[in-house]
């Protein structure tokens, strides 16, 4: 699929003729809300569909709808997401990219109404990549699990109304992002750092091995592991303090945001502390009683 060619094509068009161009294409399409960006279906861009009958539908029931696309393997392209917000701008992250080569490849440029640019890459299907935010860039990478809203979409912001904008596509299909490379350019995990306390076993508890596994976690099971392993740090006696010293930087690397590690260590020793052990656990909530599979990993 020639993308830039489809979002050349599109751009021209009114919004329900684009959105009809696009399912043409194979590209599926959701409707979003007239000048914005949240989903208008129930399910958000888990509805996205490339049947015309469907997409048909949709625009008849909303015709000013702007067009959502689903990123990813469902649509076949990714895409580096440079934001321009008061806070900063990402174009530097983004030329520092270049300067690397992480991100030549592009097949299709797409301003943003905010003055942001969306670069658009093949999709591999060898190599997925989910969706993440590097905020201190100021760039988002939309893959697996994102959206984009697409020309001849127009939103308002602070800048007032702004249409996403076609400014440039490549004489070839482009080639895909290295999205890990690129992400660990941009935002760095940190490495676990050694256990601050005693270096000795507490019971079967081992901190620098429970650190390493939490790192090592995936999407979907990173938050249920942390409290898991911090459960385990507070059952062993291990104070707060050097649990967050341990476990956190590991969760961090893993990719949860730092108010989530803490939110999900306090949570923990809340629950399972030894000196709070005589009161009972809530049904469900004890780690050792409902990860069972993440036990026996360790």
């Amino acid at each position: 699929m020639d993308i830039g060619a489809v979002l050349r094509a599109a751009a021209a068009m009114p919004l329900s003729d684009a959105a009809r161009s696009f399912a043409q294409a194979g590209v599926p399409v959701f409707p979003c809300r007239r000048l914005g960006k949240e989903p208008r279906t129930e399910h958000g861009f888990h509805d996205a569909s490339a049947e015309l009958r469907q997409v048909a539908a949709w625009w008849r029931r909303w015709p000013t709808a702007n067009i959502g696309v689903p990123t990813g393997a469902v649509s076949g392209f990714e895409v580096v997401d440079v934001d321009v917000h008061p806070a900063g701008t990402g174009y530097a992250a983004f030329g520092r990219a270049q300067r690397e080569g992480l991100v030549d490849g592009w097949a299709a440029l797409v301003r943003t109404p905010s003055g942001g640019l969306h670069a658009y890459y093949p999709a591999s299907p060898d190599d997925p990549h989910r969706s993440w935010q590097a905020p201190a860039a100021h760039i988002d990478f939309r893959g697996d699990g994102g959206y984009i809203v697409v020309p001849p979409s127009t939103v308002i912001g602070r800048a007032g109304k702004r249409s996403y904008t076609v400014v440039a596509t490549a004489t070839s299909d482009g080639a895909p992002v290295d999205a890990r490379a690129l992400r660990e350019l941009l935002d760095p995990r940190p490495e676990p750092v050694p256990w601050a306390g005693p270096r000795e076993r507490v019971g079967d508890l081992d901190p620098d091995r429970l650190a390493r596994w939490v790192a090592a976690r995936g999407e979907g099971e990173r938050n249920r592991a942390l409290f898991w392993a911090a459960c385990r740090a507070a059952e062993a006696g291990v104070p707060s303090a050097d649990a967050h010293a341990v476990l956190g930087p590991a969760a961090e690397r893993a990719g949860l945001p730092v108010p989530e590690i803490t939110t999900t260590i306090r949570s923990a020793y809340r629950i399972a502390h030894p000196q709070a052990a005589a009161r009972p656990v809530p049904a469900g909530m004890s780690p050792v009683a409902v990860q069972p599979s993440i036990r026996a990993a360790l």
